[in-house]
Protein backbone atom coordinates (compact mmCIF):
# COMPACT_ATOMS: atom_id res chain seq x y z
CA UNK A 1 0.00 0.00 0.00
CA UNK A 2 1.34 3.41 -0.96
CA UNK A 3 1.31 6.10 2.13
CA UNK A 4 1.69 9.55 2.43
CA UNK A 5 4.91 10.20 4.52
CA UNK A 6 4.80 12.82 6.94
CA UNK A 7 6.31 13.42 10.64
CA UNK A 8 2.93 13.12 12.66
CA UNK A 9 -0.29 12.12 12.35
CA UNK A 10 -2.67 13.53 14.77
CA UNK A 11 -6.04 11.21 14.91
CA UNK A 12 -9.31 13.54 16.28
CA UNK A 13 -9.97 16.94 15.86
CA UNK A 14 -11.36 17.34 19.36
CA UNK A 15 -9.99 19.49 22.10
CA UNK A 16 -6.90 16.51 22.70
CA UNK A 17 -6.55 16.99 19.18
CA UNK A 18 -6.68 19.97 17.80
CA UNK A 19 -4.34 21.42 21.09
CA UNK A 20 -1.58 18.86 19.20
CA UNK A 21 -2.36 20.28 16.14
CA UNK A 22 -1.44 23.89 17.86
CA UNK A 23 1.53 22.98 19.66
CA UNK A 24 3.42 21.24 16.49
CA UNK A 25 2.29 24.49 14.74
CA UNK A 26 4.01 26.82 17.24
CA UNK A 27 7.53 24.20 17.35
CA UNK A 28 7.42 25.07 13.37
CA UNK A 29 5.43 22.04 12.23
CA UNK A 30 3.37 22.82 8.86
CA UNK A 31 0.51 21.44 7.85
CA UNK A 32 -0.14 19.18 4.96
CA UNK A 33 -2.67 20.68 2.74
CA UNK A 34 -6.16 18.61 2.10
CA UNK A 35 -4.60 18.18 -1.07
CA UNK A 36 -1.24 16.59 0.24
CA UNK A 37 1.26 17.90 -2.75
CA UNK A 38 4.79 17.10 -2.89
CA UNK A 39 6.61 16.80 0.48
CA UNK A 40 8.87 19.26 1.70
CA UNK A 41 11.84 19.43 4.26
CA UNK A 42 9.99 21.20 7.14
CA UNK A 43 8.68 18.95 9.41
CA UNK A 44 4.70 18.27 8.88
CA UNK A 45 1.69 16.94 10.43
CA UNK A 46 -1.35 15.84 9.58
CA UNK A 47 -5.09 15.85 11.43
CA UNK A 48 -7.15 13.59 10.55
CA UNK A 49 -11.19 13.71 11.91
CA UNK A 50 -13.70 11.30 11.22
CA UNK A 51 -16.52 14.12 11.89
CA UNK A 52 -17.80 15.58 9.06
CA UNK A 53 -17.39 19.18 10.68
CA UNK A 54 -15.12 21.02 13.34
CA UNK A 55 -16.47 20.60 16.78
CA UNK A 56 -15.98 17.41 17.91
CA UNK A 57 -18.52 15.80 19.99
CA UNK A 58 -19.66 19.04 20.94
CA UNK A 59 -22.02 19.42 17.89
CA UNK A 60 -23.86 15.97 18.80
CA UNK A 61 -24.71 17.20 22.21
CA UNK A 62 -28.75 17.64 23.35
CA UNK A 63 -29.97 21.18 22.26
CA UNK A 64 -30.75 21.87 26.20
CA UNK A 65 -27.38 21.28 27.44
CA UNK A 66 -26.47 25.04 27.92
CA UNK A 67 -23.23 27.22 28.26
CA UNK A 68 -23.90 27.72 31.85
CA UNK A 69 -24.38 24.50 32.58
CA UNK A 70 -21.39 22.80 30.51
CA UNK A 71 -18.76 20.75 33.10
CA UNK A 72 -15.17 22.38 33.23
CA UNK A 73 -15.33 24.12 29.89
CA UNK A 74 -11.66 25.08 29.37
CA UNK A 75 -10.92 27.18 26.11
CA UNK A 76 -8.26 25.54 23.55
CA UNK A 77 -4.54 27.06 23.85
CA UNK A 78 -3.84 30.30 22.60
CA UNK A 79 -7.44 31.38 21.91
CA UNK A 80 -10.15 31.92 24.62
CA UNK A 81 -13.52 30.87 24.21
CA UNK A 82 -15.42 34.09 23.21
CA UNK A 83 -17.77 35.40 25.46
CA UNK A 84 -21.45 33.73 25.15
CA UNK A 85 -25.00 33.72 26.23
CA UNK A 86 -24.92 31.42 29.43
CA UNK A 87 -28.73 29.94 28.20
CA UNK A 88 -26.91 29.85 24.33
CA UNK A 89 -26.49 25.97 23.37
CA UNK A 90 -22.99 24.06 23.90
CA UNK A 91 -23.68 22.60 20.60
CA UNK A 92 -24.52 25.85 19.01
CA UNK A 93 -21.31 28.24 20.52
CA UNK A 94 -18.47 25.47 20.91
CA UNK A 95 -18.07 23.93 17.19
CA UNK A 96 -18.42 27.62 15.98
CA UNK A 97 -15.67 28.11 18.56
CA UNK A 98 -13.62 24.94 17.26
CA UNK A 99 -13.78 26.14 13.38
CA UNK A 100 -12.73 29.65 14.53
CA UNK A 101 -9.57 27.64 16.10
CA UNK A 102 -8.71 25.67 13.35
CA UNK A 103 -9.15 28.29 11.20
CA UNK A 104 -7.17 31.16 13.01
CA UNK A 105 -4.14 28.57 13.45
CA UNK A 106 -4.77 27.27 9.79
CA UNK A 107 -4.58 23.49 11.28
CA UNK A 108 -6.29 22.06 7.96
CA UNK A 109 -7.94 18.95 9.43
CA UNK A 110 -8.55 16.66 6.79
CA UNK A 111 -11.81 15.56 6.89
CA UNK A 112 -14.19 13.43 7.31
CA UNK A 113 -11.74 11.22 7.15
CA UNK A 114 -12.33 7.80 9.08
CA UNK A 115 -8.66 6.09 10.54
CA UNK A 116 -8.90 1.72 9.71
CA UNK A 117 -5.71 0.58 11.54
CA UNK A 118 -2.87 1.94 12.73
CA UNK A 119 -0.36 -0.77 12.24
CA UNK A 120 4.17 -1.45 11.92
CA UNK A 121 5.65 -0.97 8.72
CA UNK A 122 8.07 -3.66 9.66
CA UNK A 123 10.70 -4.73 12.86
CA UNK A 124 12.81 -1.62 13.33
CA UNK A 125 12.11 0.28 16.21
CA UNK A 126 12.42 3.66 14.45
CA UNK A 127 10.40 2.85 11.21
CA UNK A 128 7.42 4.26 10.33
CA UNK A 129 4.24 3.70 11.72
CA UNK A 130 1.28 2.72 8.85
CA UNK A 131 -1.84 4.95 9.60
CA UNK A 132 -4.76 3.29 7.24
CA UNK A 133 -8.47 5.69 6.20
CA UNK A 134 -11.06 5.45 4.38
CA UNK A 135 -9.30 8.56 2.20
CA UNK A 136 -5.70 6.61 1.76
CA UNK A 137 -2.97 5.87 3.88
CA UNK A 138 -0.17 8.06 5.35
CA UNK A 139 2.95 6.80 6.73
CA UNK A 140 4.59 8.85 10.25
CA UNK A 141 7.36 8.85 12.52
CA UNK A 142 4.47 9.59 15.22
CA UNK A 143 1.09 8.83 16.26
CA UNK A 144 -0.78 10.53 18.47
CA UNK A 145 -4.34 9.28 18.68
CA UNK A 146 -6.85 11.87 20.00
CA UNK A 147 -10.25 10.04 19.21
CA UNK A 148 -11.59 10.62 22.86
CA UNK A 149 -14.55 8.28 23.60
CA UNK A 150 -17.88 9.43 22.31
CA UNK A 151 -17.70 7.12 19.38
CA UNK A 152 -18.04 4.32 21.97
CA UNK A 153 -21.18 4.92 24.45
CA UNK A 154 -20.69 1.84 27.17
CA UNK A 155 -24.27 -0.37 27.64
CA UNK A 156 -23.49 -2.43 30.73
CA UNK A 157 -25.14 -6.12 30.23
CA UNK A 158 -28.42 -6.99 32.35
CA UNK A 159 -30.33 -9.82 32.46
CA UNK A 160 -33.59 -9.35 30.19
CA UNK A 161 -32.12 -6.62 28.50
CA UNK A 162 -33.46 -7.66 24.89
CA UNK A 163 -36.84 -8.60 26.70
CA UNK A 164 -37.74 -4.75 27.68
CA UNK A 165 -40.90 -3.64 25.58
CA UNK A 166 -40.26 0.08 26.31
CA UNK A 167 -37.83 2.36 24.53
CA UNK A 168 -34.22 2.42 26.08
CA UNK A 169 -31.73 5.04 24.90
CA UNK A 170 -27.89 6.28 25.84
CA UNK A 171 -27.04 9.51 26.63
CA UNK A 172 -25.29 9.44 23.61
CA UNK A 173 -28.64 9.77 22.06
CA UNK A 174 -30.28 11.85 24.22
CA UNK A 175 -32.54 14.71 22.09
CA UNK A 176 -34.65 16.75 24.81
CA UNK A 177 -36.72 16.07 27.77
CA UNK A 178 -39.94 16.55 26.21
CA UNK A 179 -40.18 12.81 24.15
CA UNK A 180 -40.38 11.56 27.28
CA UNK A 181 -43.10 13.89 29.22
CA UNK A 182 -46.50 11.56 30.83
CA UNK A 183 -43.48 8.38 30.91
CA UNK A 184 -41.53 6.95 33.64
CA UNK A 185 -38.04 6.93 32.88
CA UNK A 186 -35.31 4.87 35.02
CA UNK A 187 -32.04 6.58 34.75
CA UNK A 188 -29.13 4.82 35.59
CA UNK A 189 -25.46 6.23 35.89
CA UNK A 190 -23.87 7.85 38.85
CA UNK A 191 -22.07 10.97 36.71
CA UNK A 192 -22.79 14.30 35.94
CA UNK A 193 -24.51 13.78 33.04
CA UNK A 194 -26.90 11.55 34.80
CA UNK A 195 -27.80 14.17 37.43
CA UNK A 196 -28.25 17.11 34.84
CA UNK A 197 -30.88 14.46 32.61
CA UNK A 198 -32.43 13.31 36.15
CA UNK A 199 -32.86 17.31 36.40
CA UNK A 200 -34.27 17.90 33.17
CA UNK A 201 -36.51 14.84 32.64
CA UNK A 202 -37.67 14.43 35.99
CA UNK A 203 -39.63 18.18 35.49
CA UNK A 204 -42.27 16.78 32.41
CA UNK A 205 -42.09 12.65 33.34
CA UNK A 206 -41.87 10.52 36.55
CA UNK A 207 -38.08 9.40 37.06
CA UNK A 208 -36.12 6.84 38.95
CA UNK A 209 -32.81 7.42 39.37
CA UNK A 210 -30.45 4.04 40.35
CA UNK A 211 -26.84 3.98 40.48
CA UNK A 212 -25.03 0.94 41.29
CA UNK A 213 -23.02 2.14 43.81
CA UNK A 214 -24.15 4.79 46.82
CA UNK A 215 -23.21 8.25 45.56
CA UNK A 216 -20.77 10.49 47.17
CA UNK A 217 -21.57 14.48 47.08
CA UNK A 218 -18.50 16.59 47.49
CA UNK A 219 -19.40 19.44 49.36
CA UNK A 220 -15.52 21.09 48.42
CA UNK A 221 -16.56 20.56 44.52
CA UNK A 222 -13.18 19.07 43.73
CA UNK A 223 -11.21 19.23 46.73
CA UNK A 224 -8.01 19.77 45.07
CA UNK A 225 -5.92 17.56 46.95
CA UNK A 226 -9.00 14.80 46.20
CA UNK A 227 -8.40 15.70 42.70
CA UNK A 228 -4.98 15.01 42.75
CA UNK A 229 -4.56 12.00 44.06
CA UNK A 230 -7.65 10.55 42.26
CA UNK A 231 -6.19 11.76 38.86
CA UNK A 232 -2.96 9.74 40.22
CA UNK A 233 -4.98 6.65 40.60
CA UNK A 234 -6.79 6.67 36.92
CA UNK A 235 -2.37 7.24 36.08
CA UNK A 236 -1.44 4.43 38.32
CA UNK A 237 -3.77 2.29 35.96
CA UNK A 238 -3.03 2.85 32.55
CA UNK A 239 0.68 2.67 33.39
CA UNK A 240 -0.35 -1.18 34.80
CA UNK A 241 -2.42 -0.84 31.75
CA UNK A 242 -5.71 -1.57 33.21
CA UNK A 243 -8.53 -0.05 30.92
CA UNK A 244 -9.04 3.97 32.45
CA UNK A 245 -10.75 4.47 35.69
CA UNK A 246 -13.28 7.68 35.99
CA UNK A 247 -12.08 10.52 38.13
CA UNK A 248 -15.12 10.94 39.65
CA UNK A 249 -15.93 7.77 40.92
CA UNK A 250 -13.12 8.99 43.14
CA UNK A 251 -13.43 12.60 44.11
CA UNK A 252 -17.54 12.41 43.86
CA UNK A 253 -20.02 14.46 42.72
CA UNK A 254 -20.35 17.82 42.82
CA UNK A 255 -23.45 20.25 44.27
CA UNK A 256 -23.89 21.66 40.98
CA UNK A 257 -27.26 24.03 40.66
CA UNK A 258 -28.45 21.44 38.52
CA UNK A 259 -28.11 18.93 41.39
CA UNK A 260 -29.24 21.41 44.14
CA UNK A 261 -32.58 22.17 42.22
CA UNK A 262 -33.35 18.06 41.60
CA UNK A 263 -32.50 18.21 45.70
CA UNK A 264 -34.96 20.79 45.97
CA UNK A 265 -37.65 19.32 44.25
CA UNK A 266 -37.12 15.92 45.83
CA UNK A 267 -36.41 14.04 42.76
CA UNK A 268 -32.25 13.80 43.58
CA UNK A 269 -33.21 10.45 45.12
CA UNK A 270 -30.79 7.18 44.43
CA UNK A 271 -31.87 3.72 44.31
CA UNK A 272 -30.07 0.55 44.18
CA UNK A 273 -29.21 -0.63 41.00
CA UNK A 274 -32.14 -2.93 39.47
CA UNK A 275 -31.15 -6.84 39.36
CA UNK A 276 -32.88 -7.55 36.06
CA UNK A 277 -35.10 -5.92 33.13
CA UNK A 278 -38.47 -7.34 32.13
CA UNK A 279 -40.91 -6.53 29.85
CA UNK A 280 -42.64 -3.50 31.82
CA UNK A 281 -40.37 -3.06 34.01
CA UNK A 282 -37.20 -3.51 36.04
CA UNK A 283 -36.68 -5.92 38.86
CA UNK A 284 -35.20 -4.66 42.39
CA UNK A 285 -33.13 -6.04 44.83
CA UNK A 286 -35.44 -6.41 47.12
CA UNK A 287 -37.79 -8.25 44.60
CA UNK A 288 -40.45 -5.41 44.53
CA UNK A 289 -40.92 -4.56 40.45
CA UNK A 290 -41.17 -1.04 39.36
CA UNK A 291 -42.31 0.01 35.92
CA UNK A 292 -40.75 2.04 33.27
CA UNK A 293 -41.23 2.96 29.71
CA UNK A 294 -37.94 4.68 29.15
CA UNK A 295 -34.36 3.27 30.60
CA UNK A 296 -32.03 6.16 30.09
CA UNK A 297 -28.38 4.58 30.60
CA UNK A 298 -26.15 7.51 31.23
CA UNK A 299 -23.06 4.83 31.95
CA UNK A 300 -20.49 6.78 30.10
CA UNK A 301 -18.45 5.71 27.53
CA UNK A 302 -14.85 3.40 26.77
CA UNK A 303 -11.61 4.76 24.74
CA UNK A 304 -12.65 4.81 20.43
CA UNK A 305 -9.28 3.06 20.14
CA UNK A 306 -10.08 0.17 18.07
CA UNK A 307 -8.17 1.14 15.19
CA UNK A 308 -5.06 0.50 17.37
CA UNK A 309 -5.78 -3.26 17.76
CA UNK A 310 -2.88 -4.12 15.01
CA UNK A 311 -0.44 -2.84 17.51
CA UNK A 312 -1.24 -6.01 19.36
CA UNK A 313 -0.80 -3.25 22.70
CA UNK A 314 -3.97 -4.50 24.74
CA UNK A 315 -3.46 -6.28 27.80
CA UNK A 316 -5.00 -9.38 29.20
CA UNK A 317 -7.19 -6.55 31.67
CA UNK A 318 -8.03 -4.87 28.39
CA UNK A 319 -6.16 -1.39 28.96
CA UNK A 320 -2.69 0.08 26.95
CA UNK A 321 0.23 0.57 28.57
CA UNK A 322 0.77 4.69 29.05
CA UNK A 323 3.14 6.50 30.99
CA UNK A 324 3.00 10.37 30.55
CA UNK A 325 0.68 10.42 27.97
CA UNK A 326 2.67 7.78 25.53
CA UNK A 327 2.49 3.84 24.87
CA UNK A 328 5.07 1.97 26.83
CA UNK A 329 5.21 -0.58 24.28
CA UNK A 330 4.89 1.64 21.43
CA UNK A 331 6.52 4.89 22.27
CA UNK A 332 6.10 5.92 18.75
CA UNK A 333 2.23 6.26 19.76
CA UNK A 334 0.55 8.96 22.35
CA UNK A 335 -2.51 8.49 23.49
CA UNK A 336 -3.87 11.98 24.88
CA UNK A 337 -7.66 12.62 26.12
CA UNK A 338 -7.03 8.72 27.76
CA UNK A 339 -6.96 8.15 31.00
CA UNK A 340 -5.71 10.79 32.87
CA UNK A 341 -6.04 13.13 30.27
CA UNK A 342 -10.06 13.10 30.03
CA UNK A 343 -11.03 16.33 31.03
CA UNK A 344 -10.63 19.10 29.05
CA UNK A 345 -7.78 20.99 30.81
CA UNK A 346 -6.05 17.52 30.93
CA UNK A 347 -6.03 16.94 27.37
CA UNK A 348 -4.68 20.87 26.29
CA UNK A 349 -1.96 19.58 28.71
CA UNK A 350 -1.51 15.98 26.97
CA UNK A 351 -1.18 17.63 23.51
CA UNK A 352 1.20 19.98 24.61
CA UNK A 353 3.35 17.25 26.25
CA UNK A 354 3.13 15.05 22.97
CA UNK A 355 4.71 17.46 21.05
CA UNK A 356 7.55 18.41 23.30
CA UNK A 357 8.48 14.80 23.69
CA UNK A 358 8.10 14.31 19.75
CA UNK A 359 10.37 17.67 19.42
CA UNK A 360 12.97 16.65 22.14
CA UNK A 361 13.57 13.65 20.61
CA UNK A 362 14.13 15.23 17.48
CA UNK A 363 16.57 17.27 18.48
CA UNK A 364 18.05 14.02 20.29
CA UNK A 365 18.46 12.33 17.33
CA UNK A 366 19.45 14.69 14.73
Amino acid sequence: MSAFPVDVVVIGAGQAGLSAAYHLRRRGFEPVPASAGELSSTPSFVVLDAESAPGGAWQHRWASLKMATVNGIHELPGFPVPPADPDASSRDVLPAYFAEYEHRFDLRVHRPVRVTAVRRVDDEPRGPLLVETDAGAWSARYVINATGTWRRPFWPHYPGRERFAGRQLHVHDYVSADEFAGQRVVIVGAGISAVQLLEEISRVADTLWMTRREVRWDATEFDTAARIAAIAGVERRVREGLPPGSVISVTGQRWTPWAQAAADRGVLVRHPMFTSIEEHGVRMPDGAFEPADVILWATGFRADIAHLAPLGLRTPAGGIRVANGRAIDEPRLFLIGYGPSQSTVGANRAGRDAVRAIVAEAVATA
